[in-house]
């Protein structure tokens, strides 16, 4: 049984001895310890959140940048396009024109030469025709 004699003071002042010294000594510096740990976390994720913001508008600014430039090679791109259809359109013209041209001065070349064989075989016609006429003839007309 538990007997009250001095022994059970010195214990309970034992005890709360060593509950003071383990409190400064042990639990405070852990507890400040974890506190300080925490704050630290806390300061971290804020840090994350904000790097993860940054990055995210850094993306979208690269994003439309990237659109925009792809825009304006397109619009370069095309206007290429447009000229060097527009200059081979030009060119094409030209050509043709100038195969057009001399193609009607053959046709103007081969045509004079056609009425000059028509007017000296007509002029030879009448000689032809006569001589022709006295072969079959036999005499001369």
């Amino acid at each position: 049984m538990i007997t009250t004699d001095i022994t059970l003071v010195i214990q309970i002042v034992n005890m709360a001895v060593l509950m003071f010294i383990l409190n400064r000594v042990l639990y405070l510096p852990v507890k400040n310890i974890l506190r300080e740990r925490s704050e630290k976390l806390r300061g971290m994720q804020d840090d994350i959140s904000t790097f993860e913001k940054n990055a995210k508008l850094q993306q979208e600014e690269v994003d439309a940048k990237m659109a925009q430039a792809s825009g304006k090679a397109k619009a370069a791109l095309d206007a290429a396009r447009a000229e060097a259809q527009a200059a081979g359109g030009e060119k094409l013209a030209a050509i043709k024109a100038k195969a057009e041209a001399a193609k009607d001065e053959k046709l103007a070349t081969l045509k004079a030469d056609i009425e000059n064989a028509r007017t000296s075989l007509q002029k030879g016609l009448d000689g032809f025709a006569n001589e022709m006429a006295s072969k079959i003839l036999g005499r001369s007309l």
